[in-house]
């Protein structure tokens, strides 16, 4: 049923078109004539007015075919983490593989390709199905930019999928929220030979912080990290400024709400310890702290519809398809905020994020055989 040639040129072509987030004008033109050639009306929405990036989120609707139905959403996105330009994807003995140096893209582009072949199954075996909408997200990989800018009055679903994590025979019914953290100290800059007595080092007030901070795995549903830190001028200057971001993950919104606050805590009984004084007076360090909501918690039923769904079209394709608990964000947590049920399946790509990003062939077939039973069953 699938076309494992046709599947295998799609993703290459794919992989070596460069997509940057924001920048992904010319993997969105491709993606337009590809889905419009497969029968789809193609609109962009405009977040890139709003995101200062080259084009805005790809919507493509196909009509119902030979039955109706409530409308399906199907989601991938386009672009790709660095270093990701002029890719040279490689097969060798039916993995795929980036040539040198950079990473492959099957982060998302696996997905894309084994959306785009079983949608040319579905229309070359005119299976019926109801109304499709497939949408093709921008800068994913920056924060969930593209989905959390999507004009969502452009869609009708109520459900989807989303193609967005490894490994294989997997769903996601849940992923935590999160918050993001940014922080900036401001101490008092002091030459650090002539005068260290006049300084109040910023740098060592954030080390205080992070050496009394709980990070990385918390327990089974939370984890938390700080990630960047900028600061200091110079080795003999005590530094008087640093900024720090972080994040903190929970799949519990309590335990998200602790731990962020654990954070803050942290900094601000640093701050305590390092005060002092300095000419005769009181000075203690100075503390902006920031605290967003980076995405949602996604939380979906075992038994909701759009599980029943994958189950049963992975059994009439003779796949397993266990339960995953994400461990990160991704659009699906965007469409479920905003009423569009979603769950996320794997789609064979492994080492993400690196140089040693591959996915196989045989595994994009397999993933797009689920597709067409998904469409087939919608």
């Amino acid at each position: 049923m699938i076309n494992r040639q046709r599947l295998s040129d799609e993703f290459a072509r794919l992989a070596a078109i460069t997509s940057p987030p924001l920048r992904e004008g010319t993997i969105a033109c491709y993606l337009a004539e590809r889905l419009a050639a497969l029968g789809a009306d193609i609109l962009f929405d405009r977040a890139d007015q709003a995101t200062g990036g080259e084009i805005g989120n790809l919507i493509a609707h196909f009509p119902a075919a030979g039955r109706d139905g409530e409308p399906l959403l199907l989601s991938v996105h386009m672009d790709t983490v660095e270093p990701g330009a002029e890719v040279v994807p490689v097969l060798t003995d039916g993995l795929f593989t980036s040539a040198s140096g950079t990473i492959l893209g099957a982060d998302d582009k696996a997905g894309i390709a084994e959306l785009i072949e079983a949608l040319e199954v579905v229309r070359e075996q005119g299976i019926a199905h109801g109304p499709l909408e497939v949408v093709v997200t921008i800068a994913e990989e920056i924060g969930l930019v593209g989905a959390k800018h999507l004009d969502y009055s452009l869609l009708r679903s109520r459900r989807g999928f989303a193609l967005d994590t490894t490994g294989m025979g997997q769903m996601v019914l849940q992923a935590p929220g999160a918050n993001r953290l940014r922080v900036e100290i401001v101490g008092r800059e002091a030459h650090a030979g002539v005068a260290p007595e006049q300084g109040l080092s910023a740098i060592r007030t954030a080390a205080l912080a992070l050496a009394e901070m709980h990070l990385g795995r918390i327990d089974a549903e939370t984890t938390a990290n700080f990630g960047r830190i900028e600061g200091g001028v110079a080795c003999n200057i005590i530094p008087g400024k640093v900024f720090l971001e972080g994040e903190a993950r929970s799949h519990d919104p309590g335990k998200l709400a602790a731990q962020t606050a654990h954070m803050v805590d942290c900094f601000e009984r640093a701050a305590e310890a390092m005060a002092c004084t300095i000419g005769g007076v009181e000075v203690k360090p100075q503390l902006q702290i920031e605290i967003a909501p980076d995405y949602p918690r996604m939380a979906v039923a075992e038994d909701a519809p759009i599980v029943r769904l994958a189950q049963a079209a992975a059994a009439a394709a003779g796949q397993p398809l266990a339960i995953k608990l994400g461990g990160g964000g991704s659009d699906a947590n965007i469409f479920n905020a905003h009423g569009i049920e979603t769950i996320i399946l794997a789609t064979g790509m492994r080492d993400v994020h690196s140089p040693k990003e591959n996915v196989a062939v045989d595994d994009m077939v397999t993933v797009a055989g689920l597709l067409v039973e998904i469409i087939r069953r919608a």
